[in-house]
């Protein structure tokens, strides 16, 4: 009988052991982020570009994560396909998400309008923000955040098309470049990471 129950004592010794080294390795282990990590000393470059309301400059979100995504509103696949998964990523963060600001820069300045990007981007979330300026003003971001696009004669109605790049520039609440998730990223998996992020 008292063999039995040093047997069970350490038997259950042995479980809380492994159970405290589980706990304790799940909690401090490094978190795996789905983008890729940039680190930078640098700031991220402000911009004060034109929204429907008036100026807005990337430093009046100090405090929130910032989502910079650079599209057009006539775009047939790529910014649709992005700003759904944003819109999911915002969904699955809940109460969270008012923690994060999507922005999405026009690189289309000759037909998106900043009243027209504003409508296109809250038909995917209420608060995702359009922004637009003169072409100079929008090839200046484009380069700063390291943004490819150009324009691309097509025949049909819309008369061209934009090429641009398809990533999503992640800055924290402290203004640095963070992540960079490229294209085809699922809402859940940006959704993870802004959530460490809002959390530490």
């Amino acid at each position: 009988m008292l063999r039995n129950r040093h047997f069970w004592f350490g038997f259950i010794g042995t479980l809380l052991l492994v159970g405290l080294g589980w706990w304790a390795w799940d909690r401090f282990r490094p978190y795996a982020f789905h983008g890729t990590v940039l680190q930078s000393n640098e700031p991220a470059p402000d911009f004060t570009l034109m929204s429907a309301n008036g100026p807005v400059s990337l430093s009046d979100f100090r405090g929130k994560i910032v989502l910079l995504y650079f599209g057009y509103t006539f775009c047939p696949d790529v910014c649709p396909t992005t700003l759904t998964e944003l819109k999911r990523a915002m969904e699955v963060l809940g109460d969270d998400a008012d923690q994060v600001q999507v922005i999405m820069v026009s690189v289309d300045p000759e037909r998106d309008t900043p009243e027209k990007v504003q409508e296109y981007v809250e038909y995917f979330w209420p608060t995702f923000l359009g922004v637009t300026g003169t072409p100079d003003q929008i090839a200046e971001v484009a380069t700063q955040y390291g943004i490819y696009y150009e324009k691309r004669e097509v025949p049909g109605a819309t008369g061209y098309l934009m090429d641009h790049t398809a990533t999503v520039t992640v800055v924290d609440k402290d203004g640095y470049i963070k992540l960079i998730f490229p294209f085809g990223t699922p809402g859940e998996d940006i959704a993870a990471d802004l959530k460490y992020l809002i959390d530490h």
